[in-house]
Parts: C-alpha cells; sequence; structure tokens
C-alpha cells in the first residue's frame, strides 16, 4: 500500500496546489490529511496564497481519495465548505499486521499516545516539525507542515510506500527523515 500525508496546509493555495500535483503523480491510494486545512490559526502568520476557499475547493476535486482528522484550527465551518469528513479527532488505518493510528497532534501526540500495540505507528502533525522515529515498540511519524514549516525545515509531506515512511521536502522531494516500519 502506497500512502501521502499532508499536514498543516492552513489554507495556503499554493502548498495545497504542490501536494496535489505531488499526488497526481504518485500512485498512492490515499492523499491523509492530518488537520489544520483551511484555517491559519491565530498563532501563525498568513501562509503565503492564503486562500482557505480555492484550497477547499482544489481538495474536494479528489475528495474520495481522502482521510482526514480534525487539527486544532479545524471549525464547523470549515467543513461546510469541504466534501469529505474532517470533524473526527482521529481515524485509523489498518495494514495487514498493525496500524496507522492518525491524528493532528494536539490531543494525542508522543508524551501522550493513545492506546498502541507492538509495531503501531502514532502519525501526527501539529508541530510543524518531521519525525520518523522508532520508539521502544512504537513507531512515530510526522510529515511536519506543507505550508508553515517550523524548526529550520523546510516544508514537507510524507509518504508510506510498502514498510518505508518517508518525509519529503515540498520543492525538491528529498528525503528529510525516513523509518521502516517492519513489524
Amino acid at each position: 500500500m502506497k500512502l501521502m500525508f499532508a499536514s498543516d496546509i492552513h489554507g495556503a493555495l499554493p502548498a495545497c496546489q504542490q501536494v496535489l500535483d505531488i499526488f497526481a503523480a504518485s500512485d498512492a491510494q490515499w492523499l491523509i490529511i492530518l488537520g489544520d486545512v483551511l484555517n491559519h490559526g491565530p498563532r501563525n502568520a498568513l501562509p503565503e496564497g492564503y486562500a482557505p476557499a480555492q484550497v477547499a475547493e482544489q481538495l474536494n476535486a479528489v475528495a474520495s481519495r481522502v482521510i482526514a482528522v480534525r487539527g486544532n484550527c479545524d471549525s464547523e465551518v470549515d467543513q461546510m465548505l469541504l466534501s469529505f469528513p474532517i470533524t473526527a479527532p482521529w481515524q485509523q488505518v489498518l495494514l495487514p499486521e498493525q496500524r496507522l493510528f492518525l491524528t493532528h497532534g494536539h490531543l494525542y501526540h508522543p508524551e501522550k499516545l493513545p492506546p498502541l500495540g507492538h509495531s503501531d505507528v502514532l502519525v501526527f502533525g501539529h508541530t510543524h516539525i518531521p519525525v520518523a522515529e522508532q520508539r521502544g515498540d512504537i513507531f512515530l511519524f510526522n510529515p511536519g507542515s506543507v505550508s508553515i514549516p517550523k524548526g529550520g525545515y523546510p516544508a514537507s509531506y510524507g509518504m508510506l510506500d510498502g514498510e518505508q515512511m518517508r518525509v519529503h521536502n515540498l520543492e525538491n522531494h528529498d528525503v528529510i527523515a525516513q523509518v521502516c516500519i517492519t513489524p
């Protein structure tokens, strides 16, 4: 299975278009959006190309291939613009021998884990900082932010291809971080 991950779009149209171009060129089955889709949030400056209504239109074009969770900046008003559900605080993707627990990162995160089993993967956003690592018997994966990167990292997205989870630079697709999630 191949999956693409994007987090913290925050209404940035140029970043959203890049994500959708990459998604279209990949053979990923699903685009997983880890929250903070349309709103920039009160703690963030407006991202380049802030256009939430146009971001909603772009994402609605691939709604049948999106799995999304609610971020701390997402609201009921945002849901009214989107054709795919974003109000669940978490989702799960079941792989043959493990699961991906998808969440934004403000409720569940590495310091406050949900119940996870051996080799499960906590997939989260919120911090805008890429992570791909094993911690004990679980894995942590954060694709960073496509629009407002932090920590000196570039804008980034994630991919799961087989057992490899990688964070890629949004501009040049270089690998920033990676982990093999072998059960």
